[in-house]
């Protein structure tokens, strides 16, 4: 058991810090621009809301690279794993352009959320500058999934410490301004130029090392061209699309919250930014322990270790569930030292306050569900664990707190209305979705194996 976890452990902690940097963007954002007003706040929440809705569909799709070369790995198959390489980086290409093209018009989308001109102006404004530095994220999740499966996570881990090194002085050059050096102050729009520069240097670090790193450089991604393979890219797709649906759903949960709670006004709005901000910081280490244990089980199928694959999928998610319990209790316990850093406006901290408390019970089925659908993505399944996020997410979750949070019908109780009954319902929904995923992990492990 131990042996286990010291395996999964040793490949998570570097996927566990390199994504806290990346975490670490949008807590600073959110913790700076609160700073600056409550407004530029608010613009954040929306218009970030959006922007990750778009970029996690669409990189969901690449995820699917990952298994695909942990199996490849597994089995020896290393002449291979550059070609799939190589076409991932087709798909990531073709993906790009709706993406853009989205970004770059989403007044529709912003209409939805019924804000005020100004606030939907600043948040496409935001959402315009992002979208150019789109592409330069999905080609690097293309480098993050082949590096992960190969059980190379730490050159990842670099690359994205470096960005958060470059975060820091950019955000406070362009949220604030440098008035003796003639920056204006940007607030919100700071973030979103600092965050496209930053995009692009971690894609051309990242296909550098993908060229000329040890651990990479044998894989040969970079020795000849091709075009693309649709027998290849039609693999990709097969895994990729329901993953991206899986991704795309359990965001744009939160992303309509997000819309309906800006409802409710500008300081509701900036208090659900501050819960769904440390939620998803509190998410990165079961997921950090789902993908390590995805990539081992993945491994051991291409080797056609099946025992081992059965072993490390279910120590993987049990070790997921016991550390989001003794997170849950510690942010539950230190709640209010957390949110006195994040603002100073009592009207935001007293939204925020019960928010957090939801947020601390609904980790734990956070940690059990990403655990399993991991380890089912390790088996190539992707297709139910699809069916069952929307059935839970979108319907228990979305539209249950559209229920609650709105009292639609009347008979939601006063401390659920608002932004408390949409946090209330997505913690039903992950509950639900953690029981069905792991119920069809056990089906699928005995199938399988």
């Amino acid at each position: 058991m131990w042996h286990d976890i010291k395996r999964i452990a040793g490949l998570a902690w570097p996927v566990l810090i390199g994504q806290l940097a990346v975490i670490a963007f949008g807590v600073m954002d959110t913790a700076m621009v609160g700073r600056a007003s409550a407004f530029d706040l608010a613009s954040l929440a929306l218009g970030g809301s959006i922007y990750i809705t778009v970029y996690v569909g669409l990189m969901g799709v690449l995820v699917a690279l990952s298994p695909i070369v942990a199996q490849r790995f597994g089995a020896g198959e290393r002449e291979s794993i550059g070609e799939e390489v190589r076409q991932a980086f087709w798909l990531a290409g073709c993906l790009a352009v709706p993406g853009v093209l989205l970004l770059s018009h989403p007044q529709f989308i912003l209409r939805l959320s019924e804000a005020t001109p100004e606030l939907e102006a600043r948040a496409s404004a935001y959402l315009q500058i992002l979208a150019f530095g789109l592409p330069a994220a999905l080609l690097f999740r293309v480098y993050s999934s082949l590096s992960t499966a190969v059980g190379q996570p730490r050159i990842v881990m670099a690359i994205q410490l470096t960005g958060l090194t470059l975060k820091v002085p950019l955000n406070l050059a362009l949220i604030y301004g440098i008035e003796r050096l003639g920056v204006p102050a940007l607030g919100s729009t700071g973030c979103a130029i600092a965050t496209t520069a930053i995009n692009w240097v971690s894609c051309a670090l990242g296909l550098t090392l993908m060229a000329r790193h040890a651990k990479l450089r044998e894989f040969a991604v970079f020795s000849r061209f091709c075009w693309p393979h649709w027998q290849a890219i039609r693999v990709l797709l097969k895994l990729g699309v329901p993953m991206g649906l899986s991704y795309l759903i359990e965001v744009t949960a939160f992303s309509f919250m997000a819309i309906f709670i800006a409802r409710l006004g500008d300081v509701t709005l900036a208090g659900h930014q501050i819960a769904a901000n440390l939620g998803a910081l509190m998410y990165m280490l079961p997921m950090s322990i789902a993908i390590a244990t995805a990539t081992l089980t993945a491994q051991a199928i291409g080797s056609r270790d099946f025992r081992l694959a059965r072993r490390i999928g279910r120590r993987g998610v049990e070790f997921a569930g016991l550390l989001g319990v003794l997170l849950a209790t510690l942010m539950g316990l230190c709640r209010q030292w957390i949110l006195a850093a994040y603002t100073s406006d009592p009207l935001v901290a007293a939204v925020a306050t019960p928010l957090l408390a939801i947020v601390a019970g609904y980790h734990v089925f956070d940690a059990l569900q990403v655990s399993a659908v991991f380890v089912l993505r390790a088996w190539k399944v992707a297709v139910v664990p699809t069916v069952i996020y929307a059935v839970s997410l979108w319907g228990v979750g979305l539209g249950g707190g559209y229920v609650l949070g709105f009292d639609v019908g009347g008979l939601s109780p006063g401390w659920l209305h608002g932004a408390a009954g949409f946090w209330f319902a997505n913690s039903a929904s992950l509950a639900v979705a953690a029981f069905g995923l792991l119920l069809y992990l056990r089906w699928i492990v005995r199938v399988k194996s």
